[in-house]
């Protein structure tokens, strides 16, 4: 029925996460269902489910997470900074990866 109405939907596997970025915050929703919805000839993307949060600032990375996390994992800053972006800003997670690391 909705090929009749000119509506394809395309249903995308195994998405892991979608980041969302504007100027004054990014919303990250991890393990998200994800389909593209064409209807005469435009594209909508739909995003649902999954666990949604939000940070501040796109790419918000501060000198002082960096170092938040450098002295809780016991590495140089310049190592905390990389993971805080491997982990979207999430500073507990960065400790863990950090910490993780060392004892590997």
């Amino acid at each position: 029925m909705m090929q009749r109405m000119g509506m394809q939907v395309k249903q995308i596997d195994d998405v892991t996460r979608v980041v969302i970025e504007s100027a004054s915050k990014r919303i990250v929703i991890d393990n998200p269902e994800v389909a593209i919805v064409t209807v005469q000839g435009q594209t909508v993307y739909q995003v649902g489910g999954g666990t949604a949060r939000e940070e501040g600032p796109a790419g918000a990375t501060t000198h002082e997470d960096a170092r938040l996390v450098a002295s809780q994992a016991g590495v140089p800053t310049e190592e905390a900074s990389k993971a805080l972006q491997q982990s979207g800003g999430d500073l507990a997670q960065a400790i863990i990866l950090l910490k993780q690391k060392k004892t590997s």
